[in-house]
C-alpha cells in the first residue's frame, strides 16, 4: 500500500490502503532577500512542518533564504521567468504568491478546498490548482491574482501539469484512478484516462507527446494524442513525485516507500537506474540544464542533489521541517 502522512491529505481507502493525515506546525523562520540576477538559479522547497519555503541557490547548493508563507505549504510551482512562486496551503485553501526579487509574499489567492498540486502555463499567465477537497481545478489569472474559472474534475485531484504548448492540463484524480484532460481554451474536461491505482504525481515530456503518472505501484505512460495508456513501468515502492528532464530522455520518479529514485529511459519506457537518496523522497525537479536533479525528503528535513550523468548523490542540503516540494519548484529558463 502507498503510505504517506500528508500527500493529497486524505485517508485513501482501497483493499490495500489507508492513509492517515498528520499535520504539524512549528515556529517559522524569518524571511530574507536574495539577488535574482539569474532567474533560474533557485529551488523553492515547501516545508510542510515549518510554514516556510526554503530557497536554495542551485549553483552553490546553499540555502540563501527562508520565506514565511503560513500553515502547511505543500504544492509549489515557479513561473517560467523565475519571478514568482505559487505555493498551495491545504489548511487555509489559499495559494500564496512569492515575489522572488524580495522573497516576500505579495498576494494570497482563495481557491478550492484543500489545494495540492500547482502548475503554470508556459506564458506564465495562468496558474492551475488541484483542489482535492472540492473535486475542482482553480484557474488563476497571474496579472490580477484572481480565480477566473473553476473546472470540475474527478475525486480527490492531487497532481497537475500543463503541456508545453499550454493547450492542455492533466490532473490526477486519486480516488477515481483517472487523469482528467482539460482544454485550456474552454476550461472544460475533454477526456478522462484510466490509469493505475491511486495516481498522484503527473508530468509531461518537452514534446508534449507523453504524460507520466505515478500510481501506487507503477508509472502509467499516456499517449497525449490518443489519451490512452501505452505503457506501464514498474518502479520502486509507493512512487509519488515525477519529473521529465529538459531533453525528454529521462524520467525521475521518487519512491516514497523505499528511499530511492527510479530513472526511466523514455525511449524504451524501462527503468535503467535506481538511485538511493534516503528516507521518504517526495518532490523532484531538474535544473534547467538537466545536469542535476533535486529531491525533497520529508522526514530528514533535507534535499538530495543528484548528478544526472552519473546518477550519484553529490550533495545534501538541509532545509526546513518535513519538506514536500510537490511540483516544478525550479524555474525552467
Amino acid at each position: 500500500m502507498k503510505v504517506n502522512k500528508k500527500l493529497c491529505s486524505v485517508a485513501l481507502a482501497s483493499t490495500a490502503i489507508v492513509l492517515f493525515l498528520i499535520l504539524t506546525l512549528s515556529t517559522a523562520s524569518a524571511t530574507t532577500a536574495q539577488s535574482t540576477s539569474s532567474t533560474a538559479k533557485y529551488a523553492y522547497i515547501t516545508n510542510s512542518g515549518s510554514t516556510t519555503v526554503t530557497v536554495i541557490d542551485i549553483t552553490t547548493n546553499k540555502v540563501t533564504a527562508k520565506v514565511l508563507v503560513g500553515k502547511y505549504p505543500y504544492g509549489v510551482a515557479v513561473n517560467p521567468a523565475g519571478t514568482k512562486v505559487y505555493v498551495s496551503k491545504e489548511a487555509s485553501s489559499v495559494v500564496s504568491v512569492i515575489d522572488t526579487a524580495t522573497n516576500k509574499v505579495t498576494a494570497t489567492v482563495k481557491v478550492g478546498k484543500k489545494p495540492w498540486g500547482v502548475a503554470i502555463n508556459p506564458e506564465g499567465t495562468r496558474v492551475y490548482v488541484a483542489n482535492e477537497g472540492s473535486k475542482t481545478v482553480s484557474v488563476i489569472n497571474t496579472e490580477t491574482n484572481k480565480v477566473t474559472a473553476t473546472v470540475k474534475v474527478g475525486n480527490y485531484p492531487c497532481g497537475v501539469a500543463v503541456n508545453p504548448a499550454g493547450t492542455k492540463v492533466y490532473v490526477t484524480n486519486t480516488l477515481d484512478n483517472t487523469v482528467s484532460v482539460i482544454d485550456t481554451a474552454t476550461n472544460k474536461v475533454t477526456a478522462t484516462v484510466k490509469v493505475g491505482n491511486l495516481p498522484t504525481g503527473v508530468a509531461v515530456n518537452p514534446a508534449g507527446t507523453k504524460v507520466y503518472v505515478t500510481n501506487e505501484y507503477d508509472v502509467s505512460v499516456i499517449d497525449a494524442t490518443k489519451n490512452k495508456v501505452i505503457a506501464t513501468v514498474t518502479v520502486g515502492k509507493y512512487p509519488w513525485g515525477v519529473a521529465v528532464n529538459p531533453a525528454g530522455t529521462k524520467v525521475y520518479v521518487t519512491n516514497y516507500g523505499d528511499g530511492t529514485i527510479s530513472v526511466i529511459n523514455t525511449a524504451t519506457d524501462t527503468v535503467k537506474a535506481t538511485v538511493k537518496v534516503g528516507s521518504y523522497p517526495l518532490g523532484v525537479a531538474f535544473s534547467p540544464d538537466g545536469t542535476k536533479a533535486y529531491v525533497a525528503k520529508e522526514t530528514s528535513g533535507a534535499v538530495s542533489v543528484i548528478n544526472t550523468a552519473t546518477n550519484k548523490v553529490i550533495a545534501i542540503v538541509g532545509v526546513g521541517k518535513e519538506p514536500v516540494a510537490f511540483g516544478k519548484f525550479i524555474a525552467t529558463t
